[in-house]
């Protein structure tokens, strides 16, 4: 019987678990009311009176080691579960991580680099506090200029030489001041207008402005350029300028496409015109160049810039510009498939 105890002994210190359910199996096995440990103590009075202190030794031994058995693999796999309510499944495949859309802005200027890159237009970027020289007097508008009470201006109150810049023209200025004709680059950024908030209009916005500088610039390379962006953005081939006025350039003129009468939306968005104006442009004024330190009898140019807002709410027929800044995520989601 010795030698029965002792295999029962081994077969208990190699059971291992996994589930709660083999060991309450193991349990019934080895304790339960039918068990081995109880038909060995049945046996045990058929046992020789010499050999009864031993074999009732080994017998209760081997029912604690089968006690402390279940007890210790019910501890450790209740103190897994307990873990996994806390954790979750380790072992689980993680769950998958919502992807993010760009802003539609963000795709746009993206777009709009992309277009002009193609033909040698390089970015330069500037600060977005800007100073009266850059913004305002470098471009042609001296103080009490008239033409700046066309841009009211947040001014910083504590320096007021201080602004927040009202458009990107300062950066060219600054990139200007920088580099050597021929110059040819673009300015994408942030612009800050002490107006209304409406559907149509908004305190901040962004613009891209552009500006080719060399030796022979005509009104007729703007024009060309614009053209091949109006085509490669809108798909349109047709274009208009009409006659406008901005301080810094030289004839000045505003640019339209014709975006045509196909649909109800068309009528609408051109009021029943078939035209679009989408950006100002014209020859870069001469004093402009003079304020920059440059030849302005070698060199000649032509700037231009459009607001990239006014450029989406156009490709994607959103009607409220304030729509670009309240962080609707259903809003922001219709780009997720839009590069």
């Amino acid at each position: 019987m010795l030698d029965k105890i002792k295999k029962y002994q081994e077969e208990i210190a190699q059971f291992s678990a996994t589930e709660i359910s083999e060991v309450e199996n193991f349990r019934i096995q080895f304790t339960g009311s039918k068990g081995i440990i109880k038909s060995l103590f049945k046996d045990f009075k058929e046992v020789p009176n010499q050999e009864k202190k031993a074999v009732g030794q080994a017998l209760n031994v081997l029912k604690n080691a089968a006690t402390d058995k279940v007890k210790t693999l019910i501890e450790a796999l209740e103190t897994s579960v307990a873990e996994k309510g806390i954790y979750g499944d380790l072992t689980r495949p993680q769950a998958p991580i919502e992807i993010g859309s760009r802003h539609p802005i963000s795709i746009v200027k993206n777009r709009i680099v992309d277009i002009f890159s193609r033909i040698g237009f390089t970015v330069s970027e500037g600060p977005e506090i800007e100073d009266d020289w850059h913004n305002f007097s470098a471009l042609n508008l001296p103080e009490h200029h008239p033409a700046r009470d066309m841009q009211d201006t947040f001014f910083i109150e504590k320096n007021p030489d201080l602004l927040l810049r009202t458009h990107t023209s300062s950066v060219q200025v600054r990139y200007m001041d920088d580099h050597e004709p021929p110059i040819r680059t673009i300015s994408p950024g942030r612009v800050f207008r002490n107006e209304d908030i409406s559907a149509r209009s908004h305190c901040i916005f962004h613009q891209v402005e552009g500006l080719y500088i060399d030796t022979d610039v005509s009104f007729a390379d703007l024009k060309q350029t614009l053209l091949y962006f109006t085509k490669e953005l809108f798909g349109k081939s047709k274009i208009r300028l009409r006659p406008s006025f901005f301080p810094f350039t030289e004839p000045s003129a505003e640019v339209d496409i014709y975006w045509g009468l196909e649909t109800e939306t068309d009528y609408r968005i051109t009021k029943g015109t078939g035209w679009l104006e989408i950006m100002g442009c014209g020859m870069v004024d001469p004093n402009v160049l003079k304020n920059a330190g440059i030849d302005s009898e070698k060199y000649t140019g032509f700037a231009f810039g459009m607001g990239i807002e006014r450029i989406a709410m156009l490709l994607y027929q959103i009607p409220d510009i304030r729509m670009f800044y309240e962080n609707d995520v259903k809003f922001l989601e219709q780009f997720k498939a839009v590069t």
